[in-house]
C-alpha cells in the first residue's frame, strides 16, 4: 500500500519522507489556506521534496477553467497530479487532461457509481471519502469494498486512494480491502506506531536496564 500525506505543512512532510513513509502528497484549498502560504509556492516546495505524485486541486467549477487551471498547475513540476471534483464538469476536465497524458485525481467520491464514471474518464486516482460517510452514519469501508469489486471486475487501472482518513483503523481496514493508496494527516500516520503493550514492554525493559546498570555506550 502507498502512503500519501494529506497536508501542506513542509516540516511534517519532510519528517515522514525521511523515514520512507511518503509515496506522495495530497493538498486542497483548505490545507493550503491552513499553511498560510501561496498555493504555487508551497506546492512547488512540496514537489521538490517528494518524488511521488503531489495532488494540487483546481479552484474552478466549470470544465474549461478547470482544464486551464490544471495546465497551469502542471507547470509547477513533473510530479503534479491535477485534482478535480467528481462533478460532470470535473469528469470532462479529467478526460481532457488524462488524454493529454497527465495524472488526474478525482476527489469527493461518495458512491461506486461515481467511481465507475471516473475510471471511464481516465482518472489516475479516485478519492472516496471514508470519514465523511462515517459522519452521516454510512460505512465508508463498504464504499471501498464496492469500488474494489467493480474495478477488479473490469480491470480498471484507476487506483483507489482512500481519503478522509480519521483513524489508524481506517488505514488498516483500507489495507485489508485492497485500497491502492491511503492519504492521511501526519498525526494519523504517526499514530500507527502506538500500542499500549509496546509501551508496557518498554517500561519493563527500562526498569530492568536500570536495575542491572546495563550500559552500551
Amino acid at each position: 500500500m502507498k502512503f500519501f500525506v494529506d497536508t501542506a505543512e513542509i516540516d511534517a512532510i519532510a519528517e515522514l519522507n525521511n523515514l520512507g513513509m511518503v509515496d506522495g502528497v495530497t493538498t486542497n484549498p483548505s490545507l493550503i489556506k491552513k499553511s498560510g502560504r501561496d498555493i504555487i509556492e508551497v506546492t512547488k516546495e512540496i514537489c521538490d521534496l517528494v518524488a511521488g505524485p503531489v495532488s494540487a486541486e483546481v479552484t474552478a467549477v466549470d470544465a474549461d477553467t478547470m482544464i486551464a487551471e490544471g495546465r497551469k498547475l502542471l507547470e509547477i513540476a513533473e510530479n503534479i497530479t491535477v485534482k478535480v471534483p467528481l462533478t460532470w464538469d470535473g469528469l470532462k476536465a479529467c478526460k481532457t487532461l488524462s488524454d493529454e497524458g497527465h495524472k488526474v485525481n478525482v476527489t469527493l467520491c461518495f458512491s461506486a457509481n461515481q467511481a465507475l464514471l471516473a475510471a471511464k474518464a481516465g482518472a489516475t486516482f479516485i478519492s472516496p471519502f471514508i470519514g465523511r460517510l462515517d459522519d452521516i452514519n454510512l460505512d465508508g469501508m463498504e464504499l471501498i469494498e464496492d469500488i474494489r469489486t467493480v474495478y477488479d471486475n473490469y480491470g480498471f487501472e484507476t487506483e483507489i486512494l482512500a481519503a478522509s482518513i480519521r483513524s489508524v483503523n481506517h488505514i488498516l481496514d483500507s489495507a485489508r480491502i485492497g485500497a491502492d493508496v491511503i492519504t492521511a494527516p501526519p498525526a494519523v500516520i504517526k499514530a500507527m506506531v502506538n500500542h499500549p503493550l509496546t509501551d508496557k514492554g518498554l517500561d519493563a525493559f527500562l526498569a530492568d536496564i536500570k536495575a542491572a546498570d546495563i550500559k552500551i555506550l
